[in-house]
């Protein structure tokens, strides 16, 4: 497996020095309990901005954003379908001051790019692969999980394989039980599951047109005029690059690989018992309110929360989801 850790670039950012600090990461970034004293040139770096970088891994061009001191606990952003590390633009300002907040963007989503040479696999495998390697180029050896969507099987692969690193959780809509899947959402990919069939295949498709992308956005959201348009323009723009639809497919396909490790995240919860905030968006269609109520049976002191909206929560309430994220941790 190849682990380039070759920073490419790094754009925006703090001076020279504190940037060297960024992009060596976690050897500062102790934990929850307490970090070393900054140095004083690192307390100069302007903490609410949010800073642009490239990173090989896995033979892999990552692109991630961060925000905060390189000397604050480092919480990880991962993402859902179909958007990328752009779904954290708002909450990573309002966590700046507390937090070391990194957010990549996952293979074939937003502007991560994979070599056409590296023939790729497109599976939930391989993505966690991928962001393992992207932890490791950073050096982040303790951090809190922020999981959402698709973030949530890659956060949990990153879990299973490394439990000592992981500090913390929030999981926003980010489902880890049978009994968090829509029914009605999910029936084209249990349609396929059950007998692979060509029709099952085009109703999966026709969630990668704009249409597709923009309804979830607005799908259970009290007032849609709070959505930005950028956000489905970006996400539907990125899909429509030649052959990602494709790929998105052959992703939505392998989905039922994370199901079937639901067991495995569930006996971490109980054994590990990791603090652990559900923050949901209770009408969403494709993650239900029981997946949130769910994690108090492995972690019975987990704090569960629900919003009025639907899947992407923070693009409507995250004012509300910082807010609990700093009372809680």
């Amino acid at each position: 497996m190849r682990q380039d850790t070759e920073v490419r670039t790094f754009r925006d950012g703090p001076s020279p020095a504190t940037r060297r600090r960024v992009l060596a990461g976690g050897a500062l970034a102790a934990g929850l309990g307490g970090v070393g004293a900054a140095a004083s040139e690192a307390r100069t770096a302007e903490v609410g901005g949010v800073r642009h970088g490239t990173v090989r891994a896995d033979g892999v061009d990552v692109f991630y954003r961060e925000a905060g001191r390189p000397d604050a606990p480092v919480f990880l952003l991962l993402h859902g379908f179909a958007n990328s590390s752009f779904y954290f633009r708002h909450l990573m300002p309002r966590l700046a001051d507390r937090f070391r907040l990194i957010a990549p963007d996952l293979p074939s989503f937003g502007f991560t790019v994979v070599p056409d040479d590296r023939g790729y696999v497109y599976d939930f495998a391989s993505l966690s692969r991928t962001v393992g390697a992207f932890v490791d180029a950073l050096g982040l050896r303790r951090y809190l999980l922020y999981t959402f969507d698709y973030g949530a099987p890659v956060g949990w692969d990153l879990a299973l394989a490394h439990p000592e690193r992981i500090a913390g959780i929030v999981s926003q809509n980010g489902n880890a039980y049978l009994e968090g899947l829509g029914e009605a959402a999910w029936a084209p990919l249990r349609a396929y599951w059950a007998k692979p069939n060509a029709a099952a295949v085009e109703s999966i498709r026709a969630r990668m047109t704009l249409d597709g992308v923009k309804a979830p956005y607005f799908h259970g959201v009290p007032d849609p005029s709070v959505i930005e348009p950028e956000s489905y323009t970006l996400d539907a723009a990125i899909l429509a690059r030649p052959g990602n639809a494709d790929r998105q497919v052959t992703l939505k396909l392998d989905y039922k690989r994370n199901l079937e490790r639901y067991p495995l995240i569930q006996a971490y919860f109980r054994e590990r018992r990791p603090k652990l905030l559900a923050v949901w968006g209770r009408n969403d269609l494709f993650f239900i309110p029981p997946g949130a109520e769910a994690f108090r049976r492995d972690i019975p002191d987990a704090r569960v929360r629900f919003l009025d909206t639907g899947h992407f929560a923070l693009e409507t309430n995250g004012d509300d989801i910082a807010r609990e994220i700093r009372d809680f941790f």
